[in-house]
């Protein structure tokens, strides 16, 4: 039926999700004193945030967290701003946060300006993977894996009021 709308994850399986991301980043970067979580415009910034509370209160990581952002609709990227001076993020650990990964457009375009200062490690995270992969983007922490066709749209909610990851 069109428009049906199916979920896939509620508020509990999502909060899991996150939880166990958040060990993962953790036991990924123990001897990081202090990590970036840089989410993308909205529901990335969102499930950075999200993280961040959830990395901070089961580790002594400091986690800066950073805004993203982009034209997530552009053909060709032009400018990606950050909410804090990209010199601030040298030499440490960044982990850009969205929240579904489909043809890794919005994630490559969001790497521009990591890609000129020198970082120790630069990784990523995603509440949800397609696995329709256009750009050569995979994540290195994921919530959910979901084979989906491209007509399929997966809408992530994370309001204060309702957490849901949804199948259209």
């Amino acid at each position: 039926m069109a428009g049906e709308k199916n979920l896939i994850l509620n508020k509990q399986q999502i909060l899991q999700k996150i939880k166990r991301i958040s060990f993962e980043i953790y036991e990924n970067n123990f001897s990081e004193g202090e990590i970036v979580l840089a989410g993308i415009d909205e529901k990335g910034y969102i499930f950075a945030k999200l993280l961040k509370n959830e990395i901070e209160s089961i580790s002594p990581l400091r986690v800066l967290l950073v805004k993203i952002q982009l034209d997530k609709l552009a053909g060709v990227q032009s400018e990606v701003h950050l909410d804090i001076d990209i010199e601030q993020l040298k030499n440490k650990t960044v982990i850009l946060a969205d929240d579904v990964l489909n043809t890794g457009r919005t994630l490559a375009y969001a790497l521009k300006p990591f890609l000129n200062i020198e970082l120790n490690k630069l990784q990523t995270v995603v509440i949800v993977d397609r696995s329709h992969q256009l750009f050569p983007i995979a994540a290195d922490y994921v919530g959910y894996s979901l084979a989906t066709t491209l007509r399929e749209r997966i809408d992530v909610v994370l309001d204060e009021n309702d957490y849901g990851v949804y199948l259209h």
